[in-house]
């Protein structure tokens, strides 16, 4: 087939020939998309659209049944040291009860010197809690009352340490965290880019052209994901994601099609020659990986996770608003400047130098093409010694102890943990039933408690709590363990296929709806995320092979692309699980490990990676496809396409 007639060449001679239709209606696309976002806003996911399997189920089941709250606690410190019994210290507990008591949406406060909150006064009697209610759902939103109230009594009592802790004060710090790490992103990152492709092209204002297109394709769809999300709602970290992925192929996309320009306008071709050779070549190669990227993205549709689906929908979105950038606003801004996208040259980067081919790597694929066999053993046994660890991976979901201790909040929580040490996770047991006997739930809470008594897998208190309807009652265990160890899952395992069974099994009242709690969540998510990766794998790979078993015609080029990525995924993976999982360089890198890799971090890791390694096999395999239609051998098309490549895929 003609490559001057495929659709990246007409789009890009379109493009070309009606410049000024092109850019402007790419910036009135994206401004319509910015203006709709932020006029809709974007709607994230609620706790209970995370619930998976049975401790899913179960979840959903109780906030049917219970009302919604959201508890907080209220730590008081003496400075000074101060004890409880002391009556300075008491007066300012009774400060923050006043206080708290007539401030908004705060509900069921709870003095530590009330007659049944004894467990409120730490053991060394240096320690208080206040404990409170934030009613109904979005606590985020109803949270900032209390804490103006606490600050306040802060202010009053410079003495004192008054520090608030719970779901709604956790989540509102978090995600300013995750605001503010988004903006992080956007200064750190953009300023590296431009640099890099300064040093890529050795001219700033063609350095300037694909970050200003990956911009506008992150910006586009942030704003279009604000309407969809309110039909199916999104991750709250959805921007970052989109951000990570519409710089990488944005600017990917933008080098190679500009690079490809530059280097026919090296060769002698006109500025429209050239534009239209980079269109019919790079351009068909931004298509394919396009495509590619998508279908390695839309793997995460089979993640089963509200998570994962928010994620496929949004990085999907920047890569398709990225392809169409690339295919036609690109060309109509290059044909614009034409040989001006060289000014402002920077000083020893000549761009004319910035065409060729590498020495760097050119000495390297010399001596891997003299050796092939050689290369490949030696290359591929670096990544199988790297992904060896891949073998012992360990995931869940590392709740409070995977977050920041650079927090305010986390480090109020870890005073709280140190003041009251002893927290236990427990697992709660749903039952559910049309009238429940609350005796025979005694008597069933009264057996799991000796069961309790006697096993290693459990502990006490054992407590019951039936609904305001009397159709649902909730039985919580305190189990063994962190929470997401070894212990723990075994515990829950334990209860789940023999206390359950053995006490609930005969309820005549009810039956169990499922076990719930942050063990039962976290081993759920694990478990499904663990079946689900291999449907995931399987989408992707039959994608990917018949994607490039159509782009060039090859049996082979498939299934080497395939094992290749997965061979690089393995060992990136192996890295991570390495430091992150067994704790290795921990004090180099200034972390503590928890033991484990969260759970949705494999399945990501996989499509991302994937995704992006596919990019750079197309481009590649491309310039190889070339050289062997205008009669070069196979080692010298392998050469010049490798070589071609190897500066702009590394920049």
């Amino acid at each position: 087939m003609d490559s001057s007639r495929n659709l990246a060449a007409r789009a890009g001679r379109w493009s070309a020939q009606h410049r000024k239709k092109a850019i402007l209606g790419w910036l009135a696309f994206v401004v319509l998309a910015v203006f709709i976002g932020g006029s809709v806003g974007t709607k994230t996911l609620s706790d209970a659209d995370f619930g998976i399997g049975e401790s899913g189920r179960a979840d959903e089941a109780v906030a049917d049944h219970f009302p919604e709250k959201a508890p907080e606690s209220v730590l008081i410190q003496s400075r000074s040291g101060a004890e409880t019994r002391d009556a300075g210290f008491r007066a300012v507990v009774d400060d923050v009860v006043t206080g708290l008591e007539g401030t908004r949406h705060v509900r069921n406060v709870a003095s530590p010197y009330g007659p049944d909150n004894a467990g409120l006064l730490s053991e060394d009697g240096r320690s208080a809690l206040v404990t409170f209610e934030l009613p109904g759902d979005d606590a985020e939103a109803k949270v900032d009352p209390s804490l103006e109230a606490v600050a306040a009594l802060q202010k009053e009592h410079p003495g004192f340490r008054v520090e608030q802790f719970g779901d709604g004060s956790a989540e509102k710090a978090l995600n300013k965290a995750f605001e503010d790490d988004f903006q992080k992103a956007e200064f750190t990152s953009l300023p590296i880019t431009l640099v890099i492709l300064i040093l890529a092209f050795g001219a700033l204002l063609a350095a300037f052209v694909p970050l200003v297109l990956a911009i506008t394709a992150v910006a586009a769809a942030i704003g279009l994901i604000g309407p969809i999300s309110q039909i199916w709602p999104v991750d709250e970290a959805i921007s970052s994601v989109v951000l990570l992925i519409g710089l990488a192929v944005g600017v990917d996309y933008s080098m190679f099609y500009l690079r490809r320009e530059r280097e026919e306008r090296a060769r002698g071709r006109s500025e429209e020659a050239a534009l239209e050779a980079a269109a019919a070549t790079s351009g068909r190669a931004v298509l394919v990986s396009g495509i590619t990227v998508i279908a390695a993205m839309a793997g995460m549709y089979l993640g089963g996770a509200p998570t994962f689906l928010s994620f496929a929908t949004g990085t999907i979105l920047v890569v398709a608003i990225a392809v169409v950038g690339s295919l036609t606003v690109l060309p109509a801004i290059l044909s614009k400047l034409g040989d001006r996208v060289n000014k402002g040259r920077v000083p020893f980067l000549r761009p004319e130098k910035r065409t060729g081919e590498p020495r760097a790597w050119s000495w390297v694929l010399d001596r891997v093409l003299r050796r092939p066999l050689a290369s490949i053993v030696a290359a591929g046994a670096v990544l199988v010694v790297l992904a060896i660890p891949v073998f012992h991976i360990h995931t869940a979901d590392s709740g409070v102890e995977g977050l920041p201790r650079s927090l305010e909040i986390m480090q109020t929580y870890d005073r709280m943990q140190a003041a009251f040490p002893g927290e236990t996770f427990s697992a709660d047991i749903v039952v559910e039933g049309g009238r429940l006997d609350r005796a025979e739930l005694r008597a069933a809470a009264a057996e799991v408690r000796e069961i309790a008594r006697d096993s290693a897998h459990f502990q006490e208190p054992v407590t019951v709590e039936t609904s305001s309807d009397g159709q649902l009652a909730v039985v919580e265990v305190p189990l063994a363990g962190t929470g997401t160890n070894e212990r723990s899952t075994a515990a829950l395992d334990a209860l789940r296929e023999d206390v359950v069974p053995q006490v609930f099994g005969g309820l005549a009242s009810g039956e169990v709806v499922g076990v719930a709690g942050f063990t039962a969540g976290s081993v759920d998510f694990s478990d499904q995320m663990a079946s689900r990766i291999w449907y995931v794998f399987a989408f992707v790979f039959a994608v990917a092979f018949a994607l490039l078993l159509v782009t060039f015609r090859s049996i082979v080029i498939p299934i080497k692309a395939i094992l290749l990525n997965v061979l690089s995924v393995a060992a990136a993976m192996g890295i991570v699980t390495w430091i992150f999982q067994d704790g290795n360089l921990e004090s180099l890198l200034g972390f503590d490990s928890t033991g484990a890799i969260t759970a949705w971090f494999p399945i990501m890791l996989f499509v991302i990676l994937f995704g992006l390694s596919m990019d750079y096999h197309v481009f590649i395999l491309s310039r190889i496809k070339e050289a062997v239609d205008r009669g070069q051998s196979t080692d010298e098309a392998v050469s010049h396409g490798i070589k071609s490549t190897a500066g702009v895929v590394t920049a």
